[in-house]
């Protein structure tokens, strides 16, 4: 896991994960519990780099496990940071 820094476009904290498609993620730090779901409204980036559809909600008997969410769906300026 690297290092904690700041985002350039709203300067909350961030770090970056490794994707398995070897890919740095920019995500909000601290792990939160997901439940896995296809088409889920959310998305995480697990440990081991699987980036997984989720919701954020559910009974904390059937958690499918713990994962980073990704800063571009919480920056209030992601848009600057898209690829045209």
């Amino acid at each position: 896991m690297a290092q904690e820094t700041k985002c350039r476009g709203c300067g909350a904290p961030i770090v970056f994960v490794k994707t398995s498609a070897g890919k740095s993620m920019p995500c909000n730090p601290g792990r939160v519990p997901f439940w896995a779901k296809q088409r889920g409204s959310g998305k995480v980036v697990t440990v081991s780099g699987d980036v997984v559809s989720c919701e954020f909600d559910g009974p904390r008997s059937t958690v499918s496990g713990f994962g980073f969410v990704s800063h571009f769906s919480t920056c209030p300026n992601a848009d600057k940071f898209r690829k045209k």
